[in-house]
């Protein structure tokens, strides 16, 4: 039985490489980037106004002028007009590219406007006002933005206005969820009494669907052939395949014994924690393992601990920043194991993240899931952890 940090170090090191593929930029969103993106021309391409109203070269209002006769109209989408004749302006409108001889723009708010003349009504005009000049956001072929972003709607934009339409992205992996025990049966189906419905390949594949990974679904019985069988074809078949149950001491826990014959690497079993105890990890070739115990509890956190940044890591994303919350009661646990109690997150007064723990009847209790939002991480080698003392959560809302 290994310690949690060093399983962890163990899975992220073990990470996965499933290569790149091209997609459209409206598919994009969520997906790793794996290309740099910069500037084909400068940003923006012209100087342009911000607000409607009229361009004037400013020496003008300098000299005294206040009141402009208008020479023409620039909209947005015209091509670059020229304001020909002194003391004169240009009805200029938001998104034009400033006429040449202007170099200020005065709001329509700021002037009176009648047959063909602009009165300034402003005591005091600063030059370059309300322009946008050209090259100010960006240079051209400037770097905007780096490999291994996350895409969100602000990258999706600005792949936009540079003309990414498609665009390089980290493949995402061919994964499995695979759940096994005689006793589950399909959630449209009303267990007889000795019977449950499957819950934990529903939570795991929904959240592989937030991750942006379509994954399949198997369900293995309890007969040895047959695992062995099936799990032939998906260690061939698939990137990684994330199980559920069989992995304890149980009479019909056969998978690590299966795995072990189909040449599966065994790269821990068994972790000192709470719930999740039983967790096995390896691999075989270029399929990775995650063998969660069968306990919802357990095979929920573990999917959040450790798959979540196995993923991170294989497509090489930043890994999570730990967020902290103080206990907002004690709590005594006396095994030797790191602790991954259900809590319920608040804010202090101050803005401090609070954590009250949600103990519920153990690794089966599934409905405490729903009355928590994370889990509180309380190290190995203490008993009794007090009210106000910070721990790392695990957020999972």
């Amino acid at each position: 039985m290994i310690d949690v940090d060093k399983a962890l170090e163990i899975v992220t090191s073990n990470r996965g490489d499933f290569g790149t593929e091209l997609v459209s930029l409206s598919q994009s969103i969520g997906r790793v980037l794996k290309e740099s993106w910069h500037t084909d021309r400068p940003l923006p391409p012209y100087d342009r106004v911000t607000m409607d109203g009229i361009a004037i070269a400013h020496q003008d209002f300098s000299d005294g002028k206040r009141k402009f006769s208008l020479e023409g109209v620039a909209a947005a989408g015209d091509s670059q007009k020229e304001k020909k004749e002194p003391g004169t302006c240009y009805e200029v409108m938001t998104g034009a590219i400033l006429p040449l001889g202007c170099d200020t723009v005065i709001r329509y708010e700021d002037l009176t406007i009648t047959e063909g003349l602009a009165l300034i009504n402003l005591s005091e005009v600063i030059k370059h006002k309300n322009v946008h000049h050209k090259g100010s956001d960006r240079q051209l072929e400037e770097l905007v933005v780096a490999t291994n972003t996350i895409i969100s709607p602000a990258e999706i934009g600005v792949g936009a206005s540079l003309g990414q339409h498609k665009v390089k992205v980290a493949k995402l992996p061919q994964a499995i969820i695979i759940s096994t025990g005689n006793e589950l049966v399909d959630i449209d189906q009303k267990p007889l009494a000795h019977q449950i419905r499957k819950s934990n390949v529903f939570q795991i594949s929904t959240f592989l669907s937030t991750l942006g990974i379509d994954c399949d679904t198997a369900h293995l019985i309890d007969n040895k052939k047959e695992i062995k069988s099936q799990m032939q074809n998906y260690l061939n078949q698939y990137d990684v395949i994330l199980m559920s149950g069989g992995v304890s001491k149980g009479k019909y826990d056969f998978l690590p014994e299966v795995l072990e014959e189909l040449g599966a690497q065994k790269l821990f079993h068994k972790v000192a924690q709470r719930p999740g105890k039983p967790f096995w990890f390896g691999r075989r070739e270029s399929c990775t393992i995650f063998a969660f115990p069968g306990n919802p509890i357990s095979s929920f956190m573990c999917m959040h601990y450790y798959f979540a940044e196995w993923l991170a890591e294989s497509l090489g994303v930043p890994l999570r920043k730990t967020q902290y919350a103080a206990l907002t009661n004690p709590i005594e646990f006396n095994p030797d194991l790191t602790y991954f109690l259900e809590v319920k997150i608040s804010y202090s007064s101050t803005g401090q993240l609070l954590a009250t723990p949600q103990k519920g009847n153990g690794s089966g209790d599934l409905a405490n899931l729903a009355e928590a939002d994370a889990f509180i991480k309380l190290p190995r080698g203490k008993n009794n952890f007090d009210k106000g003392e910070v721990y790392p959560i695990l957020l999972y809302r």
